[in-house]
């Protein structure tokens, strides 16, 4: 028999079993001035990141060559990093002064659209993961769109509905009318006591989600008075961990004030959001048990100034946002004084989606040194992920997750909200 023909039938046998896209497989080479890895401080100049497929495959010093049917990427003026991820989202709504009314105007069809256009923005702004910290349950339907393809946005990590007390943060019907108020229990994501704690943390399973959030206090945008004080006892905190942990779930905790905020780190919930009025006695709590500080310094902010506008925010809300927003940046920089771990997290949806990168400014002029602003939505915020060996840096064997900006985020924190270039699982989805 002919070689050649020996070959091509060779050649057409391999094709049948890897199919020809695996063995013609091009490279993605992306020529990087400065490459920030997402997990050490070493900034190294003039660097090539290889990816084939959804991977990076390689990290080489210098300007890699390309072959035939390689690309290359010119980010030489950039500086290249991980995708970036953002542990407190909300992206089923945004903050307008009609957002109060929405909820009895809106069908979940509704929501699900507007949660589409919230998600591309979103991952064009540079975040390639979030966790979505809340919301009716449409946002375990984005997931799902989101992974297969028919929408686009980033990697959702979610919780689905959160969890409350009556009368809580997270109960859905504060303040409606009495007769549409109704009685909401686990289903609708309100605990009272043990068995109900449970039941709600297993329907949320059931749904879909990944994780679980608790409104540990009191919060600033729910229509009930206080936005501080403690909202669950200790056994109905621990029923919902322990039973989230038999189902692999971490537990969020939403909290303002001091006392809920203890009882939820030393139930043994995995982060802490917002954080307002921790002192000394819940941080070294929190360092004791490993816990992390989630500090949402750009809700604190927005919701501050809006609060100073007639009318955005219905009666009950308005003193809240003026005391408790503007406190949120100073609570951080104690926390990161003290030792807290930190962890990147915004509330986008309390403020417009996109926007999420000014809280790297926050928390540099707050005292965080900027490569440790940056490491705490890399390679912090997939540790906290449990992802840790998939997303958050720039190494061989990771998922594809890269993004650049111009400059140096190093001189000028602010290049973090002027994403050029997003990569995610190996796709580019912004070059500018």
């Amino acid at each position: 028999m002919n070689i050649y023909r020996i070959l091509s039938m060779l050649i057409a046998v391999l094709l049948l079993i890897f199919g020809a896209d695996t063995l013609l497989a091009q490279k993605t080479i992306i020529h990087a001035g400065r490459l920030i890895d997402g997990e050490s401080e070493r900034v190294r100049e003039q660097v090539s990141v290889i990816v084939e497929g959804d991977q990076i495959t390689a990290i080489e010093s210098g300007y890699t060559r390309a072959g035939a049917n390689d690309v290359v990427l010119d980010l030489r003026d950039k500086t290249v990093m991980p995708g970036l991820i953002d542990l407190h989202v909300h992206l089923e709504m945004e903050s307008t002064p009609d957002h109060y009314i929405n909820r009895f105007i809106m069908n979940p069809a509704d929501i699900a659209f507007q949660s589409a256009v919230y998600a591309k923005t979103t991952l064009m702004a540079g975040f390639t993961t979030v966790r979505d910290l809340g919301g009716s349950g449409v946002n375990i339907a984005l997931r799902n769109a989101i992974n297969s393809g028919k929408t686009v946005g980033p990697r959702v990590i979610t919780v689905g509905k959160s969890l409350a007390t009556t009368g809580g943060h997270a109960d859905p019907t504060n303040n409606w009318r009495r007769d549409l108020m109704g009685d909401p229990g686990p289903f609708e994501g309100v605990v009272n006591g043990v068995p109900a704690a449970r039941q709600a943390v297993r329907q949320r399973y059931k749904d879909g989600a990944d994780h679980i959030k608790i409104t540990a206090t009191g919060g600033v945008l729910s229509v009930a008075k206080s936005g501080q004080n403690p909202q669950f006892m200790m056994d109905e905190l621990e029923a919902i961990i322990e039973t989230a942990r038999d189902y692999e779930m971490h537990v969020a905790a939403h909290a303002h004030g001091k006392e809920g905020m203890l009882r939820a780190v030393e139930a043994g919930v995995l982060t802490i959001e917002h954080g307002t009025y921790m002192d000394e006695e819940v941080m070294q709590a929190m360092v004791e048990n490993g816990t992390y500080y989630v500090p949402t310094i750009s809700a604190g902010k927005w919701v501050g100034e809006k609060a100073k506008e007639e009318g955005y925010y219905p009666d009950l809300v308005t003193p809240k946002a003026l005391e408790i927003g503007p406190l949120i940046q100073d609570t951080f920089s104690r926390a990161y004084k003290y030792g807290v771990r930190i962890a990147f997290g915004t509330d986008a949806g309390v403020f417009p989606h996109g926007m999420n990168g000014l809280e790297f400014g926050y928390m540099v002029e707050a005292g965080m040194p900027a490569m440790e602003a940056i490491i705490s939505a890399t390679s912090t915020a997939a540790t906290v992920l449990g992802m840790q060996d998939r997303i958050g840096a720039i190494r061989a064997g990771m998922l594809a997750d890269i993004i650049a900006v111009p400059g140096n985020p190093l001189n000028d924190i602010g290049v973090m909200t002027d994403v050029k270039f997003v990569m995610k699982d190996g796709k580019v989805y912004r070059i500018d």
